[in-house]
């Protein structure tokens, strides 16, 4: 069977003119909107070595990465399958702030699977990252950011999952819990599979402390599960019990800012468990069940690097914005054709024309003219001795 030499690897994508312009502006159009909220554009290298480029995600991050040896010194080396951790590092060791940093990156990454059935294995990554601040506020403006991008993206309304990682986490250490132990009870509460809870929760000694592990799987809803989270939760450790605290602040901050945000929240949320530290987020569009824009705190991702600072920040993929329906219409054809003739007059219309932003496509001689094709909705001719442009019929 003769190779079909035009084939792209499964989950591969490549972006032809029309899709390719819509994304071009959509990253514009976001790049600028990080800037007026003082995030500066960083970009990053395609590859690095692999112990930089897992920091703080381990294996999760290292299946999905793409290796090779580099031939230079025998080192392994990774393709990025996610930008996060390279920020990290231009912030731990090339910046090196005093204070707050703020920081954007864009650029395509490769995976080696998808993170869903037929999805894309070449996202084109786009997020900011927020570093040397480890208050509520900082959560909240990167929380505030991601839903201004959203929104300048089309996307209404927006479904916003909160959870945080250490109501979890508090609760395995109140219940003495091995590493294994922890392990199991997190992919029981990742399947939500009350049985196994039940099984898991006979090796913990402190039967409160075993309920309150098995009342996790039903933390989950609207506003009432503050209150609920109190009753079940309330031989919690301190630091459970400040993680919904935080929480709920930062509900309240949404709400006051953002009617068209509708909120859900999940104690037993845990996206990202060994990579991140406190809150954690996902973004959800009416009609998509996958998360279109994630993120949260991961205050320990800079100590590899030999400078631990507070950091949150979020992350999304042009590519899936642009595959929701409200940003697959079509644009409308906006270009003038200008004739293959020598005239200095059709020269200067020509170049003033694209001085002002207009799109001007020369005829060829000899060409087979399809304006559809041109994508020209306008056209120059000559009357009275004037170079005018006139609207294709």
């Amino acid at each position: 069977m003769e190779t079909q030499r035009w084939v792209l690897p499964e989950g591969i994508e490549e972006l032809l003119p029309h899709h390719a312009k819509q994304v071009d502006e959509l990253r514009r159009h976001l790049l600028s909107l990080f800037h007026t909220w003082g995030y500066d554009l960083v970009i990053p290298p395609l590859i690095e070595y692999m112990d930089s480029l897992q920091v703080g995600s381990g294996e999760d991050l290292s299946a999905l990465t793409f290796k090779l040896i580099d031939p230079l010194n025998g080192r392994l080396l990774g393709v990025r399958s996610d930008m996060t951790p390279q920020v990290a590092r231009i912030d731990a060791r090339r910046l090196q702030h005093q204070g707050p940093a703020r920081l954007c990156y864009l650029g395509p990454v490769l995976q080696t699977k998808a993170s869903e059935l037929g999805g894309s294995r070449s996202p084109i990554q786009v997020g900011a990252e927020l570093y040397g601040h480890a208050g509520i506020e900082s959560d909240f403006e990167i929380v505030d950011l991601m839903i201004e991008a959203l929104s300048k993206a089309g996307v209404n309304p927006i479904y916003l999952d909160l959870g945080h990682v250490n109501v979890f986490r508090g609760l395995a250490k109140q219940a003495q819990l091995s590493k294994d132990q922890e392990q199991a009870f997190f992919n029981a509460l990742q399947r939500k599979s009350q049985p196994e809870l039940l099984e898991l929760s006979q090796v913990i000694d402190n039967k409160k402390v075993a309920m309150m592990m098995q009342a996790l799987i039903e933390l989950n809803g609207g506003e009432e599960v503050f209150s609920q989270a109190r009753t079940f939760l309330a031989s919690a450790s301190s630091d459970v019990l400040a993680a919904i605290d935080r929480i709920e602040a930062l509900a309240k901050q949404i709400q006051n800012k953002y009617e068209m945000v509708q909120l859900h929240f999940d104690f037993a949320e845990l996206r990202g468990y060994g990579y991140h530290t406190g809150l954690v987020f996902a973004a959800y569009a009416p009609g998509n069940w996958q998360a279109i824009a994630k993120g949260g705190r991961y205050d320990e991702i800079g100590a590899v690097f030999g400078r631990s600072r507070p950091a949150t920040g979020f992350s999304l993929d042009l590519n899936m914005l642009l595959r929701l329906n409200n940003n697959n219409q079509d644009t409308q054809a906006s270009g003038i054709f200008a004739p293959a003739e020598e005239d200095s007059d059709l020269e200067k219309i020509i170049q003033g024309l694209r001085q002002q932003g207009e799109r001007v496509i020369r005829e060829l001689p000899g060409q087979q003219l399809d304006m559809n094709e041109l994508g020209c909705d306008r056209k120059l001719v000559k009357k009275a001795q004037q170079w005018q442009v006139e609207r294709l019929t």
